[in-house]
């Protein structure tokens, strides 16, 4: 706990050497992150970055009065994180993540003057806005890129933790690739962690060494296992890793060449932006919930390194999503 309660404290702190920019207490607004940390490549960094560009836009210091996050190292650091943040007046406070649900919740419901925004989850009350995705509708156009692309017709799927988000991914991913061929068969594990990269290396090995060419993994912070795996792995044969969250297509680069075949993307950033935008201008969506889908553009696919037929596939399949015409699963459950 020692080391996570210093994060904590250098990120409530107040101006330090170097930092420059205004302060607007009212309008001040920081972040906490789950466990992957704001340098994950993923999630957590997404959100980071998109408050960092709402705090420069606007000419806030880094810091108490402007923009801040404060880390967890794991589950036990959201409630204490929290609090630190509301005792440094933050005036909105976003919880990344699904995990975060419960120290939200109870913090809003004891500090109703502070306003709060759930990521990945819905909350009940006045002061917290609530904001989903559907994750589903993204994975479900990595299915079809994976199904394009494999020459085995055997791709995997790794998890980070079971849950109604990752759930979502798992659908998505699992229906798109039966839609363009249903004798691919998709390997699904779970990590168990979002922090893991050693357990998404030694997944991803058992995977690959299954004959299994294209991985998609929606696991944070273990996802880098998943890259390093593929990176051994393609010394010896064409395999492909589909990124998570942002465009990681740079975690795919190796001597020669690129594995990462595309990368879903969730627009946590842009969301996280929108949001400190809204409670600047005094127009917080409190006790509202905003869903975001390839339609209102907050999900998305990268072209990455995909063939011109997979791609054209891709974009074929994102329309009927967008039109209606493709209904995307939210569960496992719901396939056949």
């Amino acid at each position: 706990m020692l080391a996570a309660a210093t994060v904590v404290l250098v990120a409530c702190g107040g101006k330090q050497a170097g930092q420059s920019g205004k302060s607007d207490a009212k309008h001040s607004v920081a972040l906490v992150t789950d466990g992957g940390g704001v340098d994950d490549k993923s999630f957590n960094q997404s959100g980071w970055e998109g408050l960092e560009k709402w705090g420069k836009k606007n000419g806030l210091k880094k810091g108490v009065g402007g923009y801040n996050y404060a880390q967890s190292n794991s589950d036990a650091d959201f409630t204490p994180n929290i609090n630190k943040l509301i005792q440094a007046k933050y005036a909105t406070i976003f919880g990344i993540g699904y995990k975060l649900e419960s120290a939200i919740k109870n913090a809003a419901k004891a500090n109703p003057k502070t306003q709060f925004v759930i990521i990945d989850d819905v909350i009940d009350a006045k002061n917290v806005a609530s904001v989903t995705f559907k994750d589903n509708e993204a994975a479900y156009l990595a299915g079809v890129a994976a199904a394009k692309t494999t020459k085995t017709n055997k791709v995997g799927f790794i998890g980070g933790q079971h849950g109604a988000v990752i759930d979502r991914f798992e659908a998505g991913f699992r229906q798109g690739v039966a839609a363009v061929n249903k004798k691919i068969t998709v390997d699904v594990k779970y990590a168990d962690s979002f922090t893991k990269p050693d357990v998404g290396q030694a997944l991803a090995n058992a995977m690959f060494n299954n004959d299994e060419d294209v991985i998609y993994q929606a696991a944070g912070g273990t996802g880098a296992g998943v890259f390093s795996a593929a990176k051994n792995q393609i010394k010896k044969k064409k395999v492909w890793v589909i990124g998570v969250d942002l465009d990681q297509n740079n975690e795919g680069k190796y001597d020669g060449g690129n594995l990462t075949l595309t990368s879903t993307l969730k627009g946590v950033g842009t969301v996280v932006e929108k949001l400190a935008d809204d409670a600047k201008k005094d127009k917080f969506p409190a006790g509202k919930t905003e869903v975001y889908g390839l339609k209102e553009k907050g999900v998305d696919l990268t072209r990455g390194n995909m063939s011109d037929d997979a791609w054209k596939a891709v974009q074929d399949y994102k329309q009927q999503i967008i039109d209606g015409k493709i209904t995307v699963f939210n569960k496992p459950s719901e396939l056949k």
